[in-house]
C-alpha cells in the first residue's frame, strides 16, 4: 500500500523539473545539507506511519501516511527529513458515501496554481470496496476537503482501487494506482490515466502496465511510485503480503509510460537485502536531489512487528535503478 506518491522533487529530467515545479508531483527542492542518520535503521518518526507520500513546499517538507492516531490521513512536518513534527488531521472529514476506518495511502500534489490535492483511499458505501477520492487544500498540511460526491477510481468488476500516486511526463499529469484485485483472487495491476488540470477528474481510458508476475511478489503489486529520468521511466512498487519480512520494494523500467516496463530480478529493497535492518519495508517514495543525494522514504516494521514507522534512507542509483545504501 502507498505512495509515493506522490512543491515538488525535483526530477533528474529537466524538462520534468520544470513541469513538477509547477506541479509538485513527487519531488522535492535541493538542500544544501543531506540528512544524516544517527542510526543506521532507526527510524526518523518512531510511530505507526505506513505508506508515506512527501512533498516540499517552501523549504518545508511535508509527510502523509495511512490512518492512525484518530487521524484519517496523518501528516508531519520537518525541515530536515530527520525531526518531524506531527501536525493535526490533513482530512479530518470524511462524506457520508465513505466509510470511516481505512484512510489509506494518501498523495498529495501542488498544483499549477499554488493549491493542493490529496488523492487518498478509502471504503466506498455502494460498492463496499477500498476505492480512491480527491480532496483539495490551500495549504500542504489542510485541512483537505473531499471533492465531488463519489469516488474518482472504483472498478467494481477489478476489486476497487487503492494506492494513489502521480507523475508529470511531458508535461502531462498522470494518476497512478492498482486495482485490488488481492481481495478477490484477481490480478493485481499497475494502471495509469491522464488527470485533469484541477486534478480531480480522469480525462483518458485507464492502461494497464505492470502486474504480479515474479515469485518474491506473491499475489500482488501495489503502492507505484514512477519517476522520470533522461534516459526513460522507473518505477518502484511495493509486493507481497505487507504484514511481515515477504514485503519488499521493486523497480522496473521503461521508455513511456504504455510500456513495455522491464522489471529487475528480485526486489531492490526488502528484509534480506537490507540484512534484517528493514523489516517488510514498502509503501515508498523517492526525494529527490537533497544536496546533491537523493533518498527512498518508506516504511518498516519495528522488531515485534506492531507498528510501521517512517523511514529515510539514502539511494545510491545503478544505473536506472535506485538501490539503498546499507552503511557497514
Amino acid at each position: 500500500m502507498k505512495s509515493a506518491h506522490r512543491a515538488s522533487l525535483a526530477w533528474v529530467s529537466a524538462a520534468i523539473m520544470t513541469a513538477c515545479a509547477m506541479t509538485g508531483c513527487t519531488a522535492a527542492e535541493e538542500q544544501s545539507t543531506p540528512p544524516t542518520l544517527a542510526t543506521v535503521g532507526a527510524p526518523v518518526l518512531n510511530v505507526n506511519f505506513a505508506d508515506p507520500d512527501v512533498v516540499k513546499v517552501d523549504g518545508t517538507y511535508f509527510a502523509y501516511a495511512t490512518n492512525d492516531n484518530n487521524r484519517n490521513v496523518q501528516v508531519a512536518s520537518s525541515a530536515d527529513l530527520l525531526d518531524w513534527k506531527v501536525l493535526p488531521d490533513a482530512l479530518p472529514e470524511l462524506p457520508s458515501w465513505i466509510i470511516p476506518g481505512k484512510t489509506w495511502a494518501p498523495e498529495v500534489t501542488r498544483l499549477t496554481d499554488d493549491s493542493f490535492v490529496m488523492y487518498f483511499t478509502a471504503t466506498n458505501f455502494a460498492p463496499t470496496l477500498q476505492c480512491i477520492g480527491v480532496a483539495t487544500a490551500t495549504d500542504p498540511a489542510g485541512p483537505f476537503t473531499v471533492q465531488g460526491d463519489a469516488m474518482i477510481v472504483c472498478p467494481e468488476d477489478q476489486g476497487g482501487a487503492i494506492d494513489a500516486s502521480t507523475v508529470v511526463i511531458d508535461d502531462v499529469l498522470y494518476l497512478v494506482w492498482k486495482n485490488d484485485g488481492n481481495c478477490c483472487e484477481l490480478d493485481t495491476w499497475i494502471q495509469a490515466a491522464t488527470l485533469s488540470p484541477n486534478g480531480r477528474s480522469l480525462t483518458s481510458d485507464p492502461i494497464r502496465i505492470l502486474k504480479q508476475t515474479e515469485d518474491w511478489e506473491g499475489n500482488l503489486i501495489e503502492a507505484p511510485t514512477i519517476v522520470a529520468r533522461d534516459s526513460g521511466l522507473v518505477m518502484l512498487y511495493s509486493a507481497n503480503s505487507y504484514g511481515g519480512d515477504h514485503y519488499a520494494v521493486g523497480a522496473a523500467t521503461a521508455a513511456s509510460i504504455d510500456g513495455p516496463w522491464t522489471k529487475e530480478i528480485g526486489p531492490i529493497l526488502s528484509t534480506d537485502t537490507s540484512g534484517g535492518v528493514y523489516r517488510g519495508p514498502g509503501g515508498q517514495d523517492l526525494v529527490m536531489d537533497v544536496g546533491g543525494k537523493d533518498y527512498i522514504v518508506f516504511h518498516a516494521w519495528d522488531k515485534d512487528y506492531t507498528y510501521r514507522a517512517l523511514h529515510v534512507a539514502e539511494a545510491d542509483w545503478d544505473a536506472d535503478i535506485p538501490r539503498v545504501v546499507i552503511p557497514d
